[in-house]
């Protein structure tokens, strides 16, 4: 029964890093102006908005859309 769930606890780690992998993939598809290292540091949702509103001249209810487009209820951060 251990090894099962540290297994499980491995598999959920493994995709975290994926999903996490695949929202940072998004951000950068959307948004060109954002480098790789710029969405590894992202500290979440918030984050975002405002990197996004600083670097398109964007006002931030207007980002705020455009987040939560890309995102669909996915999070950012090392949670995800």
């Amino acid at each position: 029964m251990e090894n099962s769930a540290a297994t499980n606890t491995s598999r959920n780690s493994q995709n975290n890093a994926e999903n996490r992998q695949t929202v940072l993939n998004d951000i950068r598809a959307k948004w060109d102006k954002f480098s790789e290292q710029d969405v590894s540091a992202l500290k979440g949702k918030d984050d975002l908005v405002s990197q996004v509103s600083a670097k398109y001249d964007m006002k931030p209810d207007q980002a705020q859309r455009e987040v939560d487009t890309v995102l669909k209820g996915r999070k950012i951060g090392a949670g995800a």
